[in-house]
């Protein structure tokens, strides 16, 4: 099977004059080696492609895949990543993970929870704002958390996400509105404890193969799973197995929430706890990061006793599996 990869490199925007944080969710080469490399010990032929205009350059060329291994994030609106998946549906190429309706409807954090919660799937209460004028029609109860409405990587998250007072929530909000340039979701801070769950597979056949619990060392940035955190997480986070009762009900609403917003072949959830120890649904990300030793899935992973090459090679199956029917 002759197996094309498509994914945004971290260097090559760098290079155009992106800041370190714009370029947050885009690959190092090193992750690009480690998939392309696992691959084919895997048995498959690999074709590097790149991002999006590579693609399309490609395709006007007449270069065609039996499938592609997609984990390009784009640059530009809700959409961008489901610009890969939706040029490969046109030319009825099949490709690892989600589809366009997911990867947009996902990416959209607001859109995500009114999904998850019209099937019953607890999630913090929320509104979004898309201007400095709707925060006064904010009425939920403090402490709130604000962050951008369709980022990752903890983009727009800090310390100062988690909101006191209406003076406080302006003040964020603003910020957020003005650097992003989209709107913000502002939703009920659940003080209790943060977990990962990831996940392999689709539909009924998908499996949570880990719970972590993320948690913050005293000097990292607190009440959040912010972009410092995750930028440096060797340094400022613990990332700890979960067993037991927890990581049951963290597994059931995980895979809950997959499956109703139909992702696919991999990928991992966000959920938190409320103050009763209730878990809920945060956020869903389908397209996950894939760097052997940094990325929270293959820590996830490893400290599961599952090995990169089985996670690729779980991602290649599920993938196959959906293409042969």
């Amino acid at each position: 099977m002759r197996v094309g990869i498509t994914y945004d490199l971290r260097d090559d925007y760098l290079s155009l004059g992106l800041g370190e944080e714009e370029t947050a969710e885009f690959d190092r080469l090193e992750t690009i080696d480690a998939i392309d490399l696992t691959l084919q010990e895997l048995g498959y032929t690999t074709d590097r492609i790149g991002h999006v205009r590579s693609l399309v350059g490609r395709l006007a060329r007449g270069d065609r895949w039996d499938l592609v291994f997609n984990i390009a994030e784009g640059l530009q609106g809700y959409g961008r990543e489901a610009q890969i998946p939706a040029l490969l549906d046109a030319y009825q190429i099949p490709y690892t993970f989600s589809d366009p309706l997911s990867l947009t409807m996902t990416l959209h954090k607001g859109m995500a929870k009114h999904v998850v919660r019209g099937f019953g799937i607890p999630t913090p209460d929320f509104i979004v704002v898309k201007s400095e004028g709707e925060i006064a029609e904010v009425d939920l109860p403090f402490p709130l958390f604000a962050k951008p409405v369709a980022e990752g990587t903890g983009k727009g998250i800090t310390a100062a996400s988690k909101v006191s007072c209406h003076r406080e929530l302006v003040t964020q909000c603003t910020k957020l509105l003005s650097e992003y340039k989209q709107p913000v979701i502002i939703e009920t801070f659940l003080p209790g404890r943060e977990f990962t769950v990831g996940i392999v597979g689709t539909g009924r056949q998908a499996r949570a193969v880990g719970v972590t619990e993320v948690i913050l060392k005293d000097h990292a940035e607190q009440h959040a799973y912010s972009y410092l955190n995750k930028e440096r997480c060797e340094e400022f986070v613990e990332y700890r197995p979960v067993d037991g009762g927890k990581a049951e009900q963290a597994r059931e609403i995980a895979l809950a929430a997959w499956r109703v917003l139909e992702c696919r072949d991999g990928g991992r959830l966000d959920l938190r706890a409320d103050a009763e120890g209730r878990i809920n649904f945060l956020e869903a990300n389908p397209l996950p990061g894939l760097q052997p030793e940094h990325s929270d899935l293959p820590i996830l992973c490893t400290m599961y006793g599952i090995s990169y090459r089985e996670l690729i090679a779980g991602i290649m199956e599920s993938a196959v599996e959906r293409v042969s029917g």
